[in-house]
């Protein structure tokens, strides 16, 4: 884990040095050239943006540029003290960590019974959670999903589920692919493995599976293969099968008809925080990313883990020169080296595709202040905390170790947190910098912002504000606890921003690996 994030200066100083052998700092306001930075005795030589990398001092060329104590790539030219260093500066030559196995490695120290947390959830028959209570209309196949969205648009607009009050909507969720694909690919594991996992979600009471009839992706397989019933709470047709579109609208909304009041029955209870499965996100990162909202998120899913529950780490390219830090922490051997497989995976599947694990950062990432995936990377898996790694799932993996784990999934938010989702999280705190707007139904979205201007110009989209940790008002600490308290808020019901927005339609993205034939 990167030393320092977790003592930032809380004084009114230009910038923020996070680590002793850091040779840049983060500047906390827009520098111009000439402003004197006393804390550190020195002056700004060109403009620095904030949330941008200044020189501390002198750095050779081909130099090694630290940042939270940790290389972040190296330096393309000489650059002088108090100069500005990014892309036209900064660069990754050749990288090479040394993983180390379990050497940070500590049991967390969970909180006695009595003291732990507890929220307002639906407890299903299978035992797990829901904070949310949905009816989910899953489309097998692209072909089903016109018939599926009219479904769910004629509940969600007609005013009929005005008399189900315990049911927080009817959700479609549809896809490009399930078909011209092979049956027996990578490709087709991971989209019945998803489309199972939201069918099984302990936020979804209720399913309604519909097909065209003749794809790939058959539905008899899919309940099958991934061990569903089906039955009162989960009913299945195909277009072809029920005689067209108009036919199969009218037969779905009869369906749903059928499944609202036993769905609606469900009521919340008292339960424990043990239940919660939390998923760590980010995107539309910046320079205060791995200053602010990560570290704090990552202090409130240390505090989730202490109370029993589960916090979720993903995005494997986006943990990409940083995984040496979590490879520290691996509860055992095998835990490390299944995390090293998959990011050997990726190395071969951009490979593959004749991409390059350093395209990322995004064209946002780098206004913002980020330079390198390595920068990235490193204030990335600040949102896991420090806890002990004790799992690797592969993507849409059902998540059945408690504690801090990992999910092998791509960088892009919508396939990441569909995966998360469809493992079983029924929670999920998403840091942004740059102001990421969406949404992921079934599983309410807490909006974390990293930089106060950001909040404060897109309040209506932003749950909390992290930016207080930046401007020294407040400590990584008191934000964690914030997000930690909001996050019981919302799991017991509360609405978040993404929810009074209505997001959460369009993001079911699983993820589409292998050929389309």
């Amino acid at each position: 884990m990167p030393t320092g994030l977790h003592t930032i200066s809380t004084t009114k100083s230009s910038l923020i040095r996070l680590h002793a052998a850091d040779n840049v700092a983060v500047a906390r306001v827009s520098l111009s050239p000439g402003a004197v930075l006393s804390e550190f005795g020195i002056a700004a030589k060109t403009p620095v943006p904030m949330g941008h990398k200044i020189a501390l001092r002198a750095i050779a060329a081909g130099e090694a540029i630290l940042k939270y104590g940790q290389v972040i790539g190296n330096a393309t030219r000489a650059i002088e003290a108090c100069e500005h260093v990014h892309s036209h500066n900064l660069a990754i030559t050749d990288l090479h960590l040394q993983h180390e196995f379990c050497v940070d490695a500590v049991a967390p120290e969970l909180f006695p019974e009595a003291d732990r947390a507890t929220f307002l959830g639906f407890k299903r028959s299978d035992g797990r959670v829901g904070t949310r209570n949905y009816l989910a209309i899953l489309s097998s196949v692209n072909c089903s999903a016109t018939v599926s969205h009219a479904i769910a648009r004629h509940f969600n607009t007609s005013g009929e589920l005005d008399g189900f009050p315990n049911v927080d909507g009817v959700a479609a969720f549809t896809h490009g692919g399930g078909c011209a694909m092979d049956g027996r690919g990578e490709g087709y594991a991971i989209l019945t493995r998803t489309m199972a996992g939201f069918a099984r979600h302990p936020n979804v009471g209720a399913a309604l599976m519909i097909g065209l009839g003749c794809e790939t992706n058959q539905i008899p397989a899919i309940v099958e293969t991934q061990s569903l019933v089906a039955g009162p709470t989960l009913r299945t047709m195909t277009i072809q099968a029920t005689g067209g579109t108009r036919k199969t609208i009218e037969a779905g909304i009869d369906a749903v008809r059928t499944m609202l009041p036993a769905l609606n029955a469900q009521r919340r209870s008292v339960q424990p925080a043990s239940e919660l499965v939390l998923a760590l996100e980010c995107g539309g990162s910046d320079g205060y990313s791995g200053i602010s909202a990560n570290p704090a998120l990552g202090y409130a899913s240390d505090l989730l883990v202490r109370h029993g529950g589960t916090a979720v780490l993903a995005e494997t390219p986006e943990i990409y020169g940083a995984e040496h830090l979590l490879t520290r922490r691996a509860a055992t051997p095998e835990v490390a080296q299944k995390l090293l497989d998959r990011i050997e995976w990726w190395r071969d599947y951009v490979r593959r595709n004749k991409g390059d694990l350093d395209n990322n950062p995004s064209h946002g990432n780098k206004a913002g202040g980020l330079t390198t995936i390595l920068e990235k990377s490193l204030g990335a898996v600040t949102k896991g905390g420090m806890s002990r790694l004790e799992a690797v799932y592969e993507y849409a993996e059902r998540v059945s170790k408690r504690g801090f784990v990992f999910m092998d999934t791509p960088g892009y938010d919508p396939v990441a947190v569909t995966g998360q989702i469809a493992g079983g999280c029924n929670m999920l705190c998403f840091t942004t910098g740059r102001g990421s707007t969406t949404g992921y139904k079934p599983v309410p979205c807490i909006k974390l912002a990293t930089n106060t201007p950001m909040y404060e110009r897109m309040a209506e989209d932003m749950d909390l504000n992290c930016g207080e940790i930046v401007t020294g008002e407040k400590t990584i600490e008191e934000i964690g606890q914030q997000i930690f308290d909001k996050v019981l808020a919302v799991a017991s019901g509360e609405r978040t921003c993404s929810e009074q927005n209505d997001y959460g339609d369009y993001e079911f993205v699983p993820w589409q690996v292998g050929a389309v034939m």
